[in-house]
């Protein structure tokens, strides 16, 4: 049986944090590494874990530099074939979802998208990412909360940068298709997305810091004159755009 280690990374996360605990505990696949990263939380989200400390392997509850370095954090301490981050507001679909997940696995490939629920006040969309393909140039494809990813993968390319506070998946998938790496999609629900993170606020001050991000990505993985030109056309007008939409 492969050895799947799901990272929870979680701060003042009491409201959601127990449901998604319940949901990595309750799997029927029981080859699960369970690691949670807590950065120092300061309400009740330490309690919470401690009712399910001895299901979970690896916890750890310190300051961090933001949620990349606590994602690395748990990286390092992951020895699963497999990565799965489920952040403190995510959770899995059911107790079989891992198992069925499982079976789509192959060896010749690092990375596999199953499809999401984002779920927004109670109402649960489904969802299939784009995935890996020539539009990671300009916008991430591939959604962390229901990817499996390869520990090899991680120790080819590096982890999580910590210059990003919002936008570190999408450099860490950038930089994933850009290394060419074999990627597997699977018409299956994986997990669910609450639309209360950082990534999911559109008022303009938090968009604009994200996509500054992603502009300095887009600088710091660009590899051909052609993508420098277009993205001096790009980022003027996507900008206004969104700026005019928020």
């Amino acid at each position: 049986m492969l050895k799947i280690s799901i990272i929870t990374v979680s701060f003042n996360s009491e409201k959601y944090i127990g449901q998604t605990i319940l949901t990595v505990v309750n799997q029927n696949y029981k080859n699960i590494e369970y690691i949670i990263i807590d950065g120092a939380s300061t309400d009740g989200t330490l309690n919470i874990i401690e009712k399910y400390k001895n299901k979970i392997d690896y916890f750890v509850s310190e300051p961090d530099n933001g949620i990349s370095d606590a994602m690395n954090k748990g990286l390092e301490a992951a020895t699963g074939d497999y990565i799965l981050f489920l952040h403190s507001d995510d959770y899995l679909v059911d107790e079989n979802a891992l198992e069925a997940a499982v079976q789509h696995i192959v060896k010749d490939h690092d990375i596999f998208q199953f499809n999401i629920y984002f779920s927004d006040k109670g109402v649960k969309t489904l969802t299939r990412a784009r995935g890996l393909n020539w539009w990671m140039n300009f916008k991430t494809g591939v959604l962390h909360q229901s990817v499996l990813c390869s520990k090899v993968l991680f120790k080819k390319i590096g982890g999580f940068d910590t210059r990003y506070k919002i936008t570190m998946d999408y450099d860490f998938f950038l930089r994933a298709y850009r290394a060419e790496t074999k990627f597997k999609q699977i018409d299956l629900p994986l997990s669910v997305m609450r639309k209360t993170g950082i990534s999911s606020r559109l008022d303009w001050p938090n968009l604009k810091k994200r996509l500054s991000e992603e502009k300095e990505i887009h600088k710091k993985n660009c590899n051909s004159l052609l993508l420098k030109i277009i993205y001096n056309f790009y980022w003027p007008i996507y900008q206004l755009y969104r700026y005019l939409r928020a």
